[in-house]
């Protein structure tokens, strides 16, 4: 069984119940199933054969869900990516995940024009309407745009050419930062994203009446799993956000009777700073779900006595599809936990030997299940460093207690969280260094009330008349916004050991004055 099988044996069973709902509209599992048959059709009758890579590059919406799907069931693996990269960022994805076609908004065009000519195995476009009122005719990519509301509507309801889908065939490439600098692209398979998904509704309950909230970036695993896929296993219903607000998801939960949402501590610390008033909004909300970074306890305990309603915090990683833990519904919950293996999964702390460590001991959590990649994406030495004897070393320490428990004690090297999204500081290293008057650079964490934590860099200059502005606005033409350093600190020169390694635990320590 296959995500594309599933929701074709959920619309067979449950054709009239709503699939999702966007902007207030109601969509069929009939219905659902009907555009992601036509979209296949159509990508198959363009020349996209099985084993093909497509790029999906739209927010939340209708679009992410049919061209997911549509993509699976015509054999072309995914990879999705997030809207607000810039065109550097998405340069190297595309050239490396070797991609033939890109879905994306047509909002978001001018990017890919501006690339254009470094994509030149890119063979379309295809175009999702925004509503702004784009003349695509007299677009510089017109030659290579394809409409994909036009696509859709044209589709063959019957899909003659259908390929066989096995379930170690790849189906969606997430690209991941590494240590190298360089994004790595987990390649999951069908039987990956289709046992976590699978899992994850049983675990944590999620059935045919639960009405999910999808606030969440699709292109995330994190939403793309909890709260995409795992509903639309046992026929449950997807509230989509296009765009996370508190009084957005105030509103949908109580307008369409949500009964599940999935979120990051940022997303709960929002929500509980505009609760008064709304806690009735919530009531029909029988689970909270956290994810993505650890949630303080003190946030979870008074998200949970404010609004009545237990969170369950989890862990995973995209190379995991990504769930491995969670906090039980049917035990006592550990605030600090990220809980027990779900379902089907192994999680054990090991040395550096890879032998297990006793109980309450410190070590590097692995993790052993159906839903652990094959491996990244034409990078066997990253492969076998990660998969070791059918573990995947998670890189994070952690530790188990007495009851199955598992605590992250360490962050995964020294990635920093921003509002749920992973930064790299040696990516945005990387392009400080590239500035001619940047002598050398570091970039830590600094704790941040509002979106968990925020990029800081500490710089030595060749020139001493450059300001951190100046700095800042070289950036922005090269990361996404959340990737910018919040504050830039000018040092004569950066703590290092006897052996040249900069020292970021003294750096981590100086934060806190900066």
């Amino acid at each position: 069984m296959n995500l594309s099988e599933q929701l074709s044996t959920t619309a067979r069973n449950h054709p009239m119940k709503t699939a999702y709902v966007f902007q207030d509209k109601e969509t069929s599992y009939y219905e659902l199933e009907a555009s992601v048959q036509q979209f296949a059709t159509q990508l198959e009758s363009l020349g996209y054969q099985k084993g093909d890579h497509i790029a999906l590059v739209v927010g939340n919406s209708p679009y992410f869900i049919i061209g997911l799907y549509g993509a699976i069931r015509a054999g072309v693996v995914v990879i999705p990516i997030n809207p607000l990269y810039t065109p550097n960022e998405m340069t190297y994805i595309l050239q490396n995940g070797d991609v033939k076609g890109i879905i994306t908004m047509d909002v978001l065009l001018g990017k890919f024009a501006s690339i254009s000519d470094q994509l030149p195995n890119v063979q379309h476009y295809i175009s999702c309407e925004s509503g702004a009122g784009i003349d695509l005719k007299t677009h510089p990519l017109s030659s290579k745009l394809l409409s994909f509301t036009h696509l859709v509507k044209t589709g063959s309801s019957v899909f003659e050419n259908e390929p066989t889908l096995e379930e170690e065939d790849t189906a969606i490439i997430l690209y991941t930062s590494g240590t190298t600098g360089k994004p790595k692209g987990a390649m999951l398979s069908h039987k990956n994203l289709f046992s976590n998904a699978k899992d994850v509704a049983d675990y944590l309950t999620i059935s045919g009446e639960d009405r999910v909230i999808a606030a969440l970036p699709m292109f995330h695993v994190f939403c793309l799993t909890v709260s995409l896929n795992a509903p639309l296993m046992n026929g449950g219903t997807i509230l989509i956000v296009p765009k996370f607000s508190p009084q957005e998801v105030f509103r949908t939960a109580k307008e369409h009777e949500a009964t599940v949402f999935a979120g990051v501590p940022t997303m709960y610390n929002y929500l509980l700073q505009t609760a008064e008033g709304n806690q009735e909004d919530f009531s029909g909300i029988r689970l909270c779900i956290s994810g993505g970074a650890a949630m303080p306890v003190a946030l979870l305990k008074q998200f949970e006595k404010t609004f009545e309603v237990k969170v369950s915090e989890g862990y995973g990683l995209s190379e995991a599809s990504p769930v491995t833990c969670f906090n039980p519904l049917d035990r006592p919950r550990k605030p600090g936990s990220i809980g027990t293996s779900i379902i089907n999964v192994e999680n054990k702390v090991v040395d550096e030997f890879g032998e297990e460590l006793p109980v309450g001991e410190v070590g590097e959590l692995v993790v052993r299940g159906p839903n652990v990649m094959k491996g990244y994406y034409k990078m066997p030495e990253e492969t076998a460093v990660a998969l070791k004897d059918g573990w995947l070393y998670t890189g994070d320490m952690a530790r188990m207690d007495d009851e199955g428990y598992f605590y992250i004690v360490d962050r995964k090297k020294d990635m920093i969280l921003v509002g749920g999204y992973n930064v790299y500081p040696r990516e945005v290293e990387e392009v400080l260094y590239s500035h001619p008057d940047v002598a050398e650079v570091a970039v830590v964490g600094k704790p941040d009330p509002n979106t968990g934590e925020a990029v800081v860099s500490f710089v030595v200059l060749k020139d001493p008349t450059i300001t951190a502005d100046e700095l800042i606005d070289f950036c922005k033409g090269h990361l996404a916004k959340y990737k910018l350093p919040t504050k830039i600190e000018f040092l004569d020169e950066l703590p290092k050991n006897t052996t040249g390694k900069i020292l970021r635990r003294q750096l981590k320590d100086k934060v806190e004055q900066v």
